[in-house]
């Protein structure tokens, strides 16, 4: 039996990003990083213009602490490359909220509405360019 070399490839190759992508990958997990990390520690420091704008969004002034730990501890989840996978999922789900409210409150749909999701595609994006075992099971579909 004979293999032929040109359709054989270890899953550690495939799935392996180029320099270039994990590069790309680490540029957008740190953008997505530093602008959440930023609207979180504005939710803990309780800052007046947060304040204000969470009570204009319809939530009690009492709630900003709390989502600003919420978003924190997503953060440090992502952050930590074992658990990467998880913060972004909980990451996902954190800035699925914030399209809600803003639909809600009728806010802009390209400014407004859309902006968790475009700072979920950095998480997403990033984490996938960055990380083989995503990537293999993207590529392999969990099989």
């Amino acid at each position: 039996m004979s293999v032929n070399p040109e359709t054989t490839h270890t899953t550690d190759t495939a799935a392996r990003p180029g320099k270039g992508a994990a590069r790309t990958g680490m540029v957008l997990t740190v953008l997505a990083v530093l602008f959440l990390l930023f609207d979180s520690v504005t939710k803990l420091a309780r800052l007046p213009f947060v304040v204000e704008a969470t009570v204009q969004l319809g939530f009690p002034a009492s709630s900003v602490v709390v989502i600003g730990a919420t978003l924190l501890a997503c953060l440090v989840l992502y952050v930590i490359p074992r658990t990467a996978v998880l913060g972004a999922v909980l990451l996902t789900g954190y800035l699925g909220g914030a399209v809600c409210t803003n639909l809600r409150v009728e806010a802009p749909l390209f400014s407004h509405v859309l902006f968790p999701i475009y700072v979920a595609v950095f998480v997403w994006l990033g984490l996938y360019l960055r990380n083989p075992g995503l990537r293999e099971l993207v590529r392999t579909g969990g099989r």
